[in-house]
């Protein structure tokens, strides 16, 4: 027997009229329409915010604070050495390269070269920062690192 789109059906019970609340006593849910007696959470648009504790001292009041939020921090854009094999020996690997290539997402503060990975060609690299291993890396494999100033 082929089942075609226009008789498909689900199957018997499958599909359940929804629950009619507060339509009365012959619907089994009428008068209190299943909130229970009274209090607070039977009244019409009841609702606590989030981290109510029923008058009591909430959590986040009790804990203490510790530590601030440095205003001055820079937010640096990071990339691995090993990230820069993709280049070629005779690009160069820039801010807006790596912007334009979608390796980092944003510069921010700038951008710093960390020596994670392992660097074969000999690289044109120009960062603002610069870590000692990734500057050790750099020059080994014969490239040269450009302090960009800030």
């Amino acid at each position: 027997m082929a089942i075609h789109a226009g008789t498909l059906r689900p199957p018997r019970g499958a599909n359940k009229r929804p629950k009619r609340i507060g339509f009365g006593m012959g619907s089994g849910h009428g008068k209190t329409a299943t909130r229970g007696s009274k209090g607070q959470r039977s009244r019409t648009g009841s609702r606590t915010r989030p981290g109510f504790e029923g008058g009591q001292m909430p959590l986040h009041r009790r804990l203490p604070k510790r530590g601030f939020t440095n205003i001055f921090k820079k937010q640096y854009a990071l990339i691995h050495l090993g990230d820069l094999e993709r280049f070629g020996a005779e690009e160069a690997v820039t801010p807006a390269a790596l912007l334009k290539r979608g390796m980092i997402k944003r510069l921010g503060d700038g951008l710093r070269v960390l020596g994670d990975g392992e660097l074969k060609a000999p690289l044109k690299i120009s960062a603002h920062h610069f870590s000692k291993s990734a500057l050790e890396k750099i020059q080994k494999a014969g490239g040269t690192a450009e302090v960009i100033p800030a």
